[in-house]
């Protein structure tokens, strides 16, 4: 972390683009606790996961959006933005990485997909602590100040740790009520919860097939410490996650079949 003569570099990116009413949330939940840099993509790229760009040319604009902020946009996914604010924007590893705050749940199986997660996770990888923020409403109108409360919590009780595991990774899902309603942080598991999936097979007006996802969420995790729980209960879910994804209960079982050295 920064030493107390440094103000911490937070950078800040998110999935929904760099002019959604998300981001701008986040930037003024944390603008005053270190120096904020902004790199978020130039479109919505929600649903990208872990992608990268490695087909086409990446381009990059500084964007005058928060005030005295540094904010650039890129035609890149979300992971792109994370890489190319390391390496051509702050030329070192930030403090910490927000990313956020999204339009929408990213708790369960959702942190699989989600490019809000995703740039999160890609911090975490090169050894930056990180946290993905995400607001139960997927309207554009949402109402993001209890999120704005949590944030600078979390945020503020971080940067004033003196050590703290540089592969942090933080998945926080905030009900859509009012912040007199959330009843606190809740540390969780992540729920066995998906969409049963189905497309709907449409017809466009030239008269050819178009395919449309669609799908029912089902939560199969009945008990009470999942983020699905915490959330349907008005808490604030924070799950800690990791981009080690072996199963060593499952090789510690197959450990034992002779088939293996």
């Amino acid at each position: 972390m920064a030493t107390k003569k440094e103000l911490p570099i937070i950078l800040i990116t998110n999935d929904d683009d760099i002019t959604s009413p998300g981001i701008r949330s986040l930037v003024e939940a944390v603008k005053d606790l270190g120096r904020v840099v902004v790199v978020a993509p130039d479109k919505p790229q929600s649903g990208m996961g872990h992608a990268i760009t490695i087909g086409s040319p990446l381009r990059m604009n500084k964007m005058n959006l928060f005030g005295d902020i540094e904010a650039w946009q890129t035609s890149g996914t979300p992971v792109d933005c994370v890489k190319l604010a390391v390496d051509k924007i702050l030329h070192r590893k930030p403090d910490i990485c927000l990313s956020g705050i999204n339009h929408g749940a990213n708790h369960s199986i959702n942190v699989i997909y989600s490019g809000t997660m995703s740039a999160a996770m890609e911090a975490s990888i090169e050894g930056i602590p990180s946290i993905g923020f995400s607001l139960l409403d997927y309207r554009y109108d949402a109402d993001f100040e209890p999120s704005k409360h949590f944030v600078r919590i979390l945020v503020t009780e971080i940067l004033k740790q003196k050590k703290i595991d540089k592969h942090l990774l933080l998945n926080v899902n905030i009900p859509a009520v009012p912040l007199k309603k959330i009843k606190g942080l809740k540390l969780c598991k992540q729920a066995y919860a998906k969409y049963d999936e189905s497309f709907d097979e449409r017809m466009d007006p030239q008269g050819k097939k178009y395919f449309w996802l669609t799908g029912e969420f089902k939560n199969h995790d009945k008990s009470k410490d999942t983020d699905v729980w915490a959330l349907k209960n008005n808490y604030v879910s924070v799950v800690p996650i990791q981009f080690d994804l072996t199963n060593y209960t499952l090789k510690k079982q197959l450990e034992k079949n002779k088939l293996f050295k």
